[in-house]
């Protein structure tokens, strides 16, 4: 009889599974973000406009002691026919948010001039995304995780043409989702749970990819949850 392969945990804590944990609504209620919203043009056109908006999620509860650090990440949309976002699942061994679906990036280097040159060197670094194919349209409010991480998610337009070689020490797979998927609120569902004495909520948008459920959730769900609040204003 063939072995089969255990989960990848996709929590640091102990004996606890977020995909376990019961759904307690969804928001099919809101309006989806539209494939004509999404096209290169409405996407570049809506980083030039001003109009009120806020986060909805900014700051996670604090559950690690730790010195913040300054973080960034890219939120690369691939301009295909229909466009897609890339992500990553990170590897099991690493010490923070291992397992977990992300988007490429990580901590700010000294040498690096600002957060948008903190995501591109980590694109390049984690799964060999070239600069030349990406272009930049601006950043989002910065998310603060629990772990003390103080993220600039920097959205940037990834044209066709790249090709991609991870680093098989932090990035175990790179795929892409629909972003028509991600920013339909029918899609994001809502989760809540008390665990020693601090009570967690977040959002998870699981995305059937063939055989493959990639688990969206924490701090990556709830940047995809701004980056609906931010199109959708």
């Amino acid at each position: 009889m063939p072995t089969i392969a255990a989960p990848i945990p996709l929590s640091t804590w102990p004996h606890f599974d977020p995909r376990a944990v019961a759904v307690a609504a969804t928001d099919a209620h809101l309006p989806a973000v539209g494939q004509p919203a999404l096209s290169e043009s409405a996407l570049r056109k809506r980083f030039v406009e001003v109009r009120d908006w806020q986060p909805e999620v900014h700051v996670e509860p604090k559950y690690a002691q730790r010195t913040p650090m300054a973080a960034s990440v890219l939120i690369a949309i691939v301009l295909r026919d229909r466009p897609t976002v890339l992500l990553t699942q990170r590897t099991a061994h690493l010490s923070t948010h291992s397992g977990q679906i992300a988007f490429p990036g990580g901590k700010q280097d000294v040498g690096d001039a600002d957060q948008v040159a903190t995501a591109l060197r980590e694109a390049r670094e984690e799964i060999g995304l070239e600069a030349e194919f990406i272009q930049v349209l601006g950043s989002l409010p910065v998310y603060v995780t629990g772990t003390a991480f103080i993220i600039t998610p920097v959205v940037g337009l990834v044209r066709e043409g790249f090709s991609l070689v991870r680093n098989a020490d932090e990035v175990d797979e790179v795929f892409e989702v629909p972003l028509e998927f991600l920013m339909n609120p029918a899609n994001h569902r809502r989760h809540m749970m008390e665990r020693e004495g601090l009570r967690r909520e977040w959002l998870s948008m699981p995305y059937q990819d063939g055989a493959t459920e990639r688990f969206i959730w924490g701090a990556t769900a709830a940047m995809l949850r701004n980056f609906y609040r931010f199109l959708s204003a």
